[in-house]
C-alpha cells in the first residue's frame, strides 16, 4: 500500500512539475554556490541536481565562492588577513594562498560534475565543464586610507565568451578571481561576480545557495517573495542588528542589485536542504525566497479562460453551502464582474463586484481564497481591489450577504444592515431560506 502511495505521489509531482520543465528549458540560470556549501554532506546532492537541470536543457553558469577554503589555507600556513567593510585586504602571501584554495575548489567541482557512476543520478550525464576566465578586474585601490592590495572589483565580463561556452553545451565554472589587462590577478567577491555575470548575460534567474532556507520573518518563517524594496528593508534590519555580513546577507544584496538591473527573478535557497534547488524550480510554492521585479502573483480581471480555475476554486464551498451555486453558463455571463488572484497560472483567489448604479451601491460576492493560501492576506487584498473598483465606478457603499463570515467582515469595517437597505433589485432576489446577514461599508 505504501509503495502505491509513493508511486501516486511521484506521478502527481511529475505532472505538476511538467509546466516548469517546459518553462525552464533553454533558459539561462546563474548559480552562486558559496564555499560553505562544499563543506556540507549535502554537496553531492546539489551536484546531482545541477546535473539533472543540465539534462533538462537548462543553461547553467556556476559561480563559486571560496571563503572557508581560503581561511583553512591561511590557518594552515600561519598567515592572517584583515577585513575592511567585508572586503579581504589581500597581500602577496594571502593572494598566493587564495590561488591554491581556488584551484582546489575548481578541481572538486569539476570532479563532482564529471562523475558517471552506474545506478546513480549522474549515470550517463556526460557533463562538460569549462574553467572560465571571463572576468576582467581592476584594483579596489586605497579606500578610507587602507590599501586593499590585490583585492579587486569586476571591471568587465566577457559575455560572448560565456555564451559561446553555453552554446557548446558546457557549464562554465567561474571563480572569484579576476585578471587585469596588465596581467595582474585580483581576489574578488563571489557575489559581485555572480551578480555581474547574471546582469551582463541577461540571465533568466540568479540562484544563491545560503545557510538559511531564505529570508525569514520575525517568527522564523520563510518569506516566499519580496520586491527589491522589501528585501532592502530586511538588509537594513540585518545590518543594524548584527553589523556583520553573512553569506545570506551578501547574496540578498546581490539579488537586489540584479533585480534592479533587469534580472527578473533571484532565488535564495538552503545548501543544507536536500533537493532545495529542484523544489524551488519545479513546484508552485518553492522552498526558499525569491526577489522579483514584479510579483508573480497578481490580481486581475477574470477572462473566459479562467472559468475552469474559478470552478475548481468555488465548487468545494458551493457543496458546503457556504456559497450560492453558480453554473458554468452564469459564470461565463458574469465573468467581467470577477477579479482573480493568479499565482503562476493557478487561480488561488477570487471576488466579484456587482454594481447597482442607480443606488450607488455594489455587492461584494464570491470572495474565496484557496485553502493553501489563506495566511497571506489575499482576501484582504481582493476586498481592497473591489473597493477601488467600486470608487472608480462612482459607488458610495458596498454590501455583502454572508452566512458564515460575519465576524471577518465586521473586523474589516462592515456594519450590520437591514434587508430593506439593499438596492431594490437585490431585495427582490434575496433568499429568505438562506437567511444571509447583510453587512454594508461606506467607501467614499
Amino acid at each position: 500500500m505504501e509503495a502505491v502511495t509513493n508511486s501516486t505521489q511521484l506521478i502527481n509531482w511529475f505532472r505538476n512539475s511538467a509546466p516548469y520543465i517546459n518553462a525552464h528549458r533553454h533558459k539561462t540560470f546563474v548559480l552562486m554556490i558559496g564555499g560553505e556549501a562544499l563543506e556540507t554532506d549535502n554537496f553531492q546532492y546539489i551536484i546531482n541536481d545541477i546535473a539533472l537541470l543540465n539534462s533538462l536543457g537548462v543553461k547553467l553558469v556556476l559561480v563559486h565562492g571560496v571563503r572557508p577554503q581560503i581561511q583553512k589555507q591561511l590557518d594552515m600556513h600561519g598567515h592572517s588577513s584583515q577585513f575592511h567593510n567585508d572586503l579581504r585586504i589581500t597581500d602577496d602571501r594571502s593572494l598566493s594562498l587564495i590561488k591554491q584554495a581556488v584551484g582546489a575548489v575548481q578541481i572538486e567541482l569539476q570532479a563532482g560534475l564529471s562523475m558517471g557512476l552506474a545506478n546513480s543520478p549522474m549515470q550517463g550525464a556526460a557533463i562538460r565543464t569549462v574553467i572560465s576566465n571571463v572576468v576582467t578586474a581592476q584594483p579596489i585601490g586605497v579606500k578610507d586610507g587602507i590599501d586593499f592590495c590585490h583585492a579587486g572589483k569586476v571591471r568587465r565580463i566577457d559575455v560572448e565568451g560565456i555564451k559561446s561556452q553555453l552554446s557548446s553545451g558546457a557549464i562554465p565554472i567561474i571563480s572569484p578571481i579576476g585578471y587585469s589587462v596588465t596581467g595582474e590577478v585580483f581576489n574578488l567577491l563571489a557575489e559581485e561576480v555572480a551578480t555581474q555575470v547574471a546582469i551582463d548575460i541577461k540571465a533568466d534567474k540568479l540562484i544563491g545557495f545560503c545557510s538559511n532556507q531564505g529570508v525569514l520573518d520575525e517568527n522564523g518563517n520563510v518569506i516566499s517573495e519580496l520586491l527589491p524594496e522589501q528585501a532592502q528593508v530586511h538588509i537594513d534590519a540585518i545590518e543594524k542588528e548584527s553589523g556583520q555580513a553573512s553569506g545570506t546577507l551578501r547574496f540578498l544584496r546581490a539579488a537586489v542589485a540584479a533585480c534592479q538591473a533587469d534580472v527578473a527573478r533571484c532565488h535564495l535557497i538552503s545548501y543544507h536542504q536536500d533537493g532545495a534547488l529542484l523544489k524551488e524550480l519545479f513546484t508552485r510554492d518553492g522552498t526558499g525566497s525569491q526577489i522579483v521585479k514584479e510579483s508573480y502573483e497578481q490580481i486581475r480581471t477574470a477572462t473566459i479562460d479562467d472559468i475552469g480555475g474559478l470552478l475548481q476554486l468555488i465548487e468545494p464551498l458551493e457543496k458546503q453551502g457556504i456559497l450560492v451555486k453558480r453554473s458554468r453558463e452564469l459564470l461565463e455571463n458574469e465573468i467581467e464582474s470577477f477579479m482573480i488572484v493568479e499565482r503562476d497560472g493557478m487561480v488561488i483567489g477570487c471576488a466579484a463586484l456587482y454594481p447597482f448604479m442607480d443606488d450607488k451601491m455594489g455587492e461584494l460576492a464570491c470572495l474565496v481564497s484557496h485553502p493553501k493560501y489563506r495566511r497571506a492576506a489575499r482576501a484582504d487584498n481582493l476586498v481592497e481591489h473591489v473597493e477601488r473598483k467600486a470608487r472608480q465606478l462612482g459607488l458610495d457603499t458596498i454590501f455583502v450577504l454572508t452566512t458564515q463570515s460575519i465576524h471577518w467582515f465586521r473586523e474589516r469595517g462592515f456594519s450590520f444592515a437591514e434587508i430593506n437597505q439593499l438596492p431594490a433589485a437585490k431585495k427582490e432576489m434575496y433568499n429568505l431560506k438562506r437567511n444571509s446577514k447583510v453587512l454594508i461599508k461606506k467607501i467614499i
